[in-house]
C-alpha cells in the first residue's frame, strides 16, 4: 500500500508540475483527438453511462452498499468517508492552484473531478475486497479497475478533459484510497504489536 501511495502521489505531483509549467505536448493533443473518436455510435451511450461512475449518483449508493456489505468498511467508516469527501475537496483546490483550462472551455480541468472521485471510490473498493474469497476478490477488483479506467478514458473521449487531467485525477484518487487504507490498518498494527 505504501508503494502504491508513493507511486500515485509522485505521479500526481509530476503531472501537476507539467500542467503548471509546460504547454500541452503534441502527443497529448494527438491522444485526445484519437479518444474523441470513441464518442460516436454505441460508444457515445456507453461513455455517457460510465461517466456517472465518477459522480455521486453512483458513488453515494455504492458507498452505502459497501458499508452494508463490508465489516471492514464499517469498522473504520470514518477513514473511508473522509477519503471520499477529500476527493472533491482536493480536486477543487488543485483546479484553482494549477489553473489549467479544459480543452474546449474556460473552466479549470486539472485534475478531472470525475476521475478523482471514481479512483477514490473504486480504489477503496479494491482495498476493501481483500477479505473476499479469491474468485470474488478477483472479479470485484477487476471491475473496480475497469471503472476507474473507463471513467478516465470517458472524460477525455467526451471532450471534457486532456488525457493528463484524467491521469492526474486517477493518481489523486488512488492516493486518497491508499492513504485511507494505511490509516484504517494502523490501529490494527498497533494492537497486534501490543499482543
Amino acid at each position: 500500500m505504501r508503494a502504491i501511495l508513493t507511486v500515485s502521489a509522485a505521479a500526481f505531483v509530476l503531472l501537476a508540475l507539467a500542467a503548471l509549467l509546460l504547454p500541452t505536448p503534441a502527443v497529448e493533443v494527438a491522444l485526445r483527438h484519437a479518444l474523441l473518436r470513441l464518442d460516436a455510435g454505441i460508444g457515445a451511450g456507453l461513455l455517457r453511462t460510465i461517466d456517472h461512475a465518477g459522480t455521486w449518483r453512483v458513488i453515494l449508493p455504492g458507498s452505502l452498499l459497501v458499508f452494508a456489505l463490508s465489516r471492514q468498511a464499517r469498522a473504520h467508516c470514518w477513514v473511508w468517508v473522509v477519503a471520499l469527501l477529500a476527493a472533491p475537496t482536493a480536486e477543487t483546490l488543485f483546479k484553482f492552484a494549477i489553473g489549467r483550462p479544459r480543452p474546449e472551455a474556460l473552466t479549470m480541468g486539472f485534475p478531472s473531478g470525475h476521475a478523482t472521485a471514481a479512483a477514490a471510490f473504486f480504489g477503496s473498493v479494491i482495498y476493501l475486497a481483500a477479505p473476499l474469497p479469491r474468485a470474488a476478490r478477483y472479479w470485484v477488483r477487476a471491475l473496480a479497475i475497469a471503472c476507474i479506467l473507463l471513467v478516465g478514458i470517458g472524460r477525455v473521449a467526451l471532450g471534457a478533459h486532456w488525457p493528463t487531467d484524467a491521469l492526474a485525477g486517477m493518481a489523486l484518487g488512488i492516493s486518497l484510497a491508499s492513504a485511507a487504507r494505511l490509516l484504517a490498518d494502523s490501529p490494527n498494527r498497533t494492537s497486534e504489536r501490543g499482543t
